[in-house]
């Protein structure tokens, strides 16, 4: 078994045999079981040490992100590490990043977070800043420096990335694949000194001119509910509107489940509700990115779906379901399993757009005017307060609280009665 898989580009690098020599000795130090893939079409590398067990690939195309492929689908270890082959401290960051392995799916490099620093010219510097200050920005990554040729991932998670660019937007194409679907990137610092006769010397420009090219349709995905951090980022927004409403969505529902004991969150998604829900409760979701990023939150999650949930009759004193049954047929059973899991006195809290009141209903066609594709579109079930009061009431509920966002988004609290 393969412990590491190291990918080391190095077309066009004038020394590349040096390169990858000190890439060898460095992952050696290691003591783990390695194998290393030099992406060139060389056929043979000057200055390469007998010594190193180095396997020389030739790309299967033009271009940094197709290098990375060839490397990346010859690949069995657990884990893959590509370098950079102009880097001449790998001895410092290579067990750096190894160290961190187990605190993230993805581990970088990084030259701008704290302790980590660059030597090269100001106004590369200043380009390489700004380039990825923009570029952060714009993504909401989080990551400091996103063109970073330093990686460690969890194979798994290159998988799961699926087929990437062939220039240099590979790597921000990679890092927003990763976040959608749930992982955890972590930046190490990285005294970054490169060889000046190496070829990153032009990486900003190409980085710029690479990343220009894919940069709405990262954006977009980054921005939709496909996203498993979508409704976490919300409460963040810069959108006021979107902010307040996902505030005051959060400060509702925590009043109204505060006191009730140990509560069944269905259908969680990633907000951070979760993370105010008390000791004892679960959080479910049929979406496993959701739940992959909901790990923050330090709270058990299920994946389960709402029609049949995994949990015995009446064994949670409270049950909330918010912004989840507009999502689904009207005669699915998910109201009939949130009443089969909730204990007899317990507290039922359920959100939902309210399709009686004006309000609602053109903020929804505003919504998707304005953002088409993303919830509006999902919402098939359209409830109104009075109906769902009369639907509960019916099964022996008291209604005990109303709550309304600007009169669109209700949000009741029904009482199951006792057993008799």
């Amino acid at each position: 078994m393969i412990d590491l898989s190291v990918i080391v580009p190095a077309a066009g690098e004038p020394d590349a045999g040096l390169a990858v020599g000190r890439v060898a000795r460095a992952v050696a130090a290691l003591g783990c079981r390695a194998e290393i893939f030099c992406i060139t079409p060389d056929a043979r590398l000057a200055g390469l040490p007998p010594e190193a067990a180095v396997t020389l690939v030739p790309p299967t195309g033009p271009g940094y992100g197709a290098a990375l492929a060839t490397g990346f689908a010859r690949a069995r270890g657990t884990w893959v590490l590509t370098v950079d082959a102009d880097i001449l401290d790998v001895s410092r960051v290579v067990p750096d990043v190894w160290a961190r392995r187990h605190d993230a799916e993805v581990v970088i490099g990084s030259r701008y977070i704290d302790g980590g620093s660059v030597e090269m010219p100001w106004w590369r510097q200043i380009g390489s800043r700004l380039l990825n200050g923009i570029f952060g920005r714009g993504l909401s990554l989080g990551v400091r420096d996103m063109s970073s040729g330093v990686r460690l991932c969890r194979r798994a998670v290159l998988e799961a990335a699926g087929p990437l660019p062939d220039g240099l937007d590979a790597l921000q194409t990679m890092l927003v694949r990763v976040y959608a679907e749930g992982w955890r990137v972590l930046e190490v610092p990285f005294v970054y000194r490169a060889d000046p006769r190496g070829t990153s010397h032009a990486r900003a420009q190409r980085f710029a001119t690479d990343y220009a090219r894919t940069f709405w349709r990262l954006w977009k995905l980054r921005n939709s509910i496909e996203c498993a951090d979508y409704d976490a980022r919300a409460h963040d927004s810069a959108i006021p509107l979107q902010r307040y409403w996902q505030r005051e969505r959060h400060r509702h529902v925590t009043e109204l489940i505060d006191g009730q004991g140990p509560v069944l969150d269905v259908g969680c998604g990633s907000s951070r509700i979760i993370g105010a829900l008390p000791a004892g409760s679960v959080a479910v979701d049929v979406l496993l990115r959701k739940l992959r990023y909901a790990r923050r939150f330090g709270r058990p999650r299920v994946q389960a779906s709402g029609f049949a949930l995994p949990f015995p009759d009446e064994s949670f004193p409270c049950v909330l379901c918010s912004q989840v049954i507009e999502h689904v047929p009207k005669e699915s059973p998910i109201l009939a399993e949130l009443v089969r899991t909730l204990a007899p006195g317990g507290r039922l809290v359920l959100g939902t757009p309210d399709y009686a009141n004006w309000e609602w209903v053109v903020t929804e066609k505003l919504y998707g005017f304005f953002a088409p594709g993303a919830y509006a579109d999902e919402h098939i079930a359209h409830y109104t307060r009075a109906e769902l009061i009369a639907r509960f009431e019916a099964l022996g509920f008291t209604h005990e609280a109303t709550r309304y966002i600007l009169r669109g988004e209700l949000i009741l609290a029904f009482r199951k009665g006792t057993a008799s």
